[in-house]
């Protein structure tokens, strides 16, 4: 090779000055009195002047230093590929080497981490990896500078670089956090690094244009309501509980009267109209993997169950999952529901109560609470609200059928004794009576005390209760645990998230169902926790996420049901502490949830409401009674709630499919003379 080197450089300068000869008597030859000549091939040197021996000795030194030139090049770009694989496969035996004198956990993978990992070298190969690179460049700047002096060599070195593996020069980019080297073709692949799946595999999308913070009733809703208007929307809502989105009411009414023993496997149930149906507001199939949503080319909505949100960054636009995924997002949603409450004396009282304490709200407690009514033999319902009232007839109904003490109590004298009036409380108390139920009114209780495997109820008055189970049915508690990290408003006298008329509670960030607080323009500042509200607040939350704009100006409705027999229905403000005016008629057999949810067609009688409110309809020609506050049979009528001599509520008394007139009452805001005129518009005294 040094034989070579040298004969090249004493050929250059004779190469040169043939090539500066050749162009000189070109330019000479070529151009006469401004006319263009051809000039012959035989005048034209191809070097120095001589005789022909020094013509072919002059090819012969030329084509040997072609050659060494092309044999050079190879040889350095083979040497320059052998140093770095030895360096490579150096580099990717280590982790072997390290093995063996310390043991290194390796956590399991997907596959797909492997293949991304043979593309990078981490940080502590890297400075080594570096350091090889100098000595590939130190080769460079002398195969550089034979290209220039022989420009006739080049083409034969290029056919020759093919044959060869290309020389790695580039710099090889660290990737952070890894522990082994990418492996060599020769080298086994190194044991699988300790890092967390969800980096390698991602299953969570890092981007949701449209995120719901919650998997009930007002997140679906507002999840149809943006795929109505944006047919192309990604909606993603992430969940704390396992199941996928599902209707509530039926937890507590209809699925207690199924005579399917497996009812809360396959969690379908008949309604009171005797269509069947599932709780589950769409099938597993209707959603997409949540992994694809990010590609899905028409969008779609995926749902992450098991996931809390457990921190909201409002200016950067993402939220942060319990396992420290974070994902952003364009438009977001609240719609966090509510946690039951419980008891401070069942709180207090340890371990094995609580055990033996359901806080009736999801799906899983009313398996556990169907489990524990087979197998005990007494179980106490502490409330008389919406809730203890329909478990207690729903669980009264089923004593009959086995040997099972069923007992309600409460604070109040009577029956639901904070929403109706009192002489309807009295007789809401003797209906749950006759459903099997044991009811015990008045009742505070003091302590729960676990002995000889009961629980002992001590209540202030000295009454002592023994039963084998509780349920807790005291309330809800808005869900608001994102207030803090998110920067958001919450309602000092009625909880919840402060929003707008729009229900938004920032820019970029809305909220709806139980944990919004809302301004209602007729009846001010409110917090609703009934199902139609959660329905209509999310469908209005997610039209406004697309660009509505829409005021939340609907009177929502609830309704409850003590059994297929007696129902009622409701809207606005319906405090029993309020002036009330009951207008009452004799019922008929028409007159039932069951024929009403036949007549609908649905068994969620919401779902049959819109925001639209009625036209009055032409009042009954029949007269109206004497209004029924005294009355022993209330088979069906109207309930007028007042507040300045204004109709502020109004419960509907086995009057099924007469709200929009109720909301129009409402909506209108005036002052009555005489409501048994206003009673006519539902026209409850015709058969």
């Amino acid at each position: 090779m040094l034989k070579c080197r040298t004969a090249w450089r004493k050929l250059a300068p004779l190469a040169r000055a043939s090539s500066t000869l050749c162009r000189h008597n070109v330019r000479r030859a070529g151009l006469n009195d401004g006319r263009q000549v051809r000039v012959p091939v035989a005048h034209m040197s191809i070097g120095p002047s001589g005789a022909g021996g020094e013509k072919k000795l002059y090819f012969l030194l030329t084509g040997a230093a072609t050659l060494c030139g092309g044999v050079y090049a190879y040889r350095t770009v083979k040497g320059d590929q052998k140093r770095y694989e030895e360096r490579m496969e150096e580099l990717s035996s280590r982790p072997h080497k390290a093995a063996a004198h310390k043991t290194i956990p390796a956590a399991s993978e997907p596959p797909a981490a492997a293949a991304n990992e043979t593309e990078s070298v981490p940080e502590a190969a890297a400075p080594e990896a570096e350091a090889a690179a100098p000595e590939a460049e130190a080769a460079a700047p002398e195969a550089e500078a034979a290209a220039p002096e022989a420009e006739v060599a080049a083409p034969e070195a290029e056919a020759a670089a093919p044959e060869a593996p290309p020389s790695p020069v580039e710099p090889i980019p660290p990737a952070p956090d890894a522990e082994a080297a990418a492996p060599s073709e020769t080298a086994e692949p190194p044991p699988a690094p300790s890092v967390d799946s969800t980096l390698a595999y991602p299953k969570v999308p890092s981007h949701a244009p449209y995120l719901l913070i919650g998997g009930g009733t007002a997140s679906f809703a507002a999840a149809r309501s943006i795929r109505a208007r944006d047919p192309g929307a990604k909606v993603l809502i992430v969940t704390a509980e396992p199941d996928l989105p599902y209707m509530r009411p039926p937890l507590s009414k209809e699925l207690w009267f199924s005579d399917d023993a497996s009812v809360t496997e396959t969690l379908r149930f008949k309604q009171w109209n005797g269509k069947e149906r599932s709780i589950y507001f769409q099938p597993p199939s209707f959603y997409i993997p949540a992994e694809e949503l990010e590609s899905a080319e028409n969008g779609g909505v995926a749902v992450l169950t098991g996931k809390k949100v457990v921190h909201m960054d409002v200016r950067g636009n993402k939220i942060k999952l319990d396992d420290d995924t974070e994902i952003s997002y364009d438009k977001c949603l609240i719609a966090t529901g509510g946690i039951p409450r419980n008891l401070q004396a069942i709180e207090r009282a340890g371990e094995e109560v609580m055990k033996r304490t359901t806080l009736f709200r999801k799906v899983d407690d009313f398996k556990s609470l169907d489990k524990v009514s087979r197998n005990s033999k007494s179980i106490t319902i502490i409330g008389g609200g919406f809730l203890g009232s329909e478990l207690a007839c729903a669980l009264g109904r089923r004593s009959t059928e086995a040997d099972l003490e069923v007992i309600q109590m409460f604070p109040e004298k009577g029956n639901m004794g904070k929403v109706l009036p009192e002489y309807l409380s009295n007789w809401t108390t003797e209906k749950v009576k006759r459903e099997g139920v044991k009811v015990i009114s008045e009742a505070l209780v003091k302590s729960v005390t676990h002995k000889d495997d009961k629980l002992e109820i001590q209540l202030k008055d000295g009454r002592l209760v023994t039963t084998d189970h509780i349920v807790a049915a005291v309330g809800l508690e808005p869900n608001v645990d994102l207030a803090k990290s998110a920067g958001l408003e919450v309602d000092s006298d009625f909880g919840g998230f402060r929003v707008n008329a729009e229900l938004q509670a920032r820019s970029n960030i809305w909220v709806a169902g139980d944990a919004a607080c809302f301004y209602d323009i007729r009846l001010g500042r409110r917090r609703v926790e009934h199902h139609d509200h959660a329905v209509v607040s999310g469908r209005l939350a997610g039209e406004n996420m697309t660009g509505a704009n829409k005021p939340y100006w609907h009177q929502s409705m609830f309704w409850s049901d003590l059994g297929p027999d007696v129902g009622y229905e409701a809207i606005g403000i319906v405090d029993s502490s309020l002036p009330t005016v009951g207008v009452f008629a004799k019922a008929t057999a028409k007159d039932t949830p069951k024929a009403a949810t036949e007549k609908s067609g649905t068994g969620i009688r919401s779902e049959s409401e819109t925001e639209d409110t009625a036209i009055s309809p032409v009042a009954s020609s029949t007269p109206a009674p004497t209004v029924g506050q005294h009355r022993d049979n209330y088979g069906k009528g109207v309930i007028f709630y007042l507040r300045d001599k204004v109709v502020v509520g109004i419960i509907l008394w086995n009057v099924f499919n007469r709200m929009p007139i109720a909301r129009k009452i409402i909506k209108d805001g005036e002052e009555h003379a005489d409501l048994n005129e206003v009673a006519k518009l539902f026209n409850i005294h015709e058969d």
